[in-house]
């Protein structure tokens, strides 16, 4: 098959929905597929083989992330030239529309993966948040219904947003890439910011913003570490709110014990979560929150606020625990694992075999029988119609 993915962001901006991308189309590739990206473009970005760029323009509350300005006199020659099996958007915006169009222009199967529960990331607009938010979940709910297909990361988010459409739904996990994990430096995070081997090591990994709830990590840690003093709390990643969370760290007086390291390579990624005794979430808007997923791949344990895709990604008391959104009760499962050695060893095994159950690669055949059923189908209803 010949894929088209339709983004609004891509590399070098880093997310989930980047990573899921990447690893989707690099196993659909591997399965003898081609996959075709359309993303915006960035300043001084590296020119990649099927990889075409939009003209785009910083957004005014984050300058780092592009917005692409959604033509191209080329595009239909282009969609033309390659012949294009299926069209698969991955945002309700900018690129997504311009991806829905091309889809109705040339009869060509369009598929749309629910990555973001997109009402919760309203602050991000300057005006109107609440008015706002409505508009948002409209604007949702009538492109999903565009669409001759919609992937969701978790079953427990098509459950939630099934019921509002009326078009076909389908949970596909996106994949964890096992091989990443099979050969990590499990002392890298120690090595490069000269923590202590007896120090326990927590770890928080993913885009500073809101959404994230890092302030409530902070508030737990602040907690945590008076009870365990030699621990550290690492939290990897970039976003709109690192100098905020960095100057409350400073006022929470925990600028001794807090390591932000910025944006990481994807190896020191994959050796950062090697090296920690235990992975930290407390995010409520994740679909599927993959980091979890590669946490776990890593063989380190998990305590996340029970929410959305969390609940999906982390059996409770197997491979970590899930808790509601409350400090006491947060607190005291990283505290069970920071003292338990036993326990953490235990959950630390399960979590790399609970992993293997969405491997990027089963998860990539997945979706290629997603596509050919909607491409089938399609086709289907044109011959029923000549």
């Amino acid at each position: 098959m010949k894929i088209g993915m339709f983004t609004d962001s891509y590399r070098p901006y880093t997310s989930g929905v980047v990573r899921s991308i990447e690893t989707t189309a690099a196993k659909l590739t591997e399965l003898g597929h081609e996959v075709y990206i359309f993303a915006p473009c960035y300043p001084q970005y590296e020119k990649e083989a099927k990889v075409f760029r939009f003209i785009s323009v910083p957004t005014p509350t984050y300058p780092d992330f592009a917005i692409a300005l959604p033509f191209s006199l080329y595009l239909r020659s282009t969609i033309k030239k390659i012949g294009l099996d299926v069209i698969h958007v991955h945002s309700p915006f900018s690129m997504g529309l311009l991806g829905a169009r091309s889809a109705k222009r040339f009869g060509i199967p369009l598929v749309f993966t629910y990555h973001t529960m997109y009402d919760q990331y309203v602050h991000y607009l300057p005006f109107a948040q609440n008015i706002s938010r409505k508009v948002v979940l409209r604007l949702s709910r009538n492109f999903c219904n565009r669409c001759d297909l919609v992937i969701t990361p978790t079953e427990v988010v098509r459950a939630l947003i099934e019921k509002h459409l009326q078009t076909q739904v389908e949970a596909v996990p996106t994949g964890i890439d096992l091989d990443e994990f099979s050969t990590v430096n499990s002392n890298w995070l120690r090595e490069t910011y000269q923590i202590d081997a007896k120090t326990k090591i927590l770890l928080h990994l993913g885009r500073m913003g809101k959404e994230k709830n890092i302030g409530f990590l902070l508030q737990a840690y602040s907690e945590i570490i008076k009870k365990q003093p030699d621990t550290r709390l690492v939290i990897v990643g970039d976003g709109p709110e690192r100098v905020h969370l960095i100057e409350q760290t400073e006022q929470m007086g925990l600028g001794h014990a807090v390591i932000f390291t910025g944006g990481l390579t994807r190896q020191n990624v994959v050796d950062s979560y090697a090296s920690a005794d235990v992975f930290i979430f407390a995010s409520t808007t994740e679909t599927q929150g993959l980091v979890l997923g590669e946490a776990k791949a890593a063989g380190t344990p998990v305590v996340a606020v029970k929410a959305l895709g969390a609940s999906e990604m982390v059996t409770d008391g197997v491979d970590g625990f899930l808790t509601p959104l409350s400090l006491e009760h947060f607190n005291a499962r990283v505290l069970e694992l920071l003292e338990n050695d036993q326990l953490r060893e235990e959950m630390s095994k399960r979590a790399v075999i609970e992993s293997e159950a969405i491997s990027a690669i089963n998860m990539a055949k997945k979706l290629a029988d997603s596509y050919e059923g909607i491409i089938d189908k399609k086709r289907s209803r044109t011959y029923s119609a000549v």
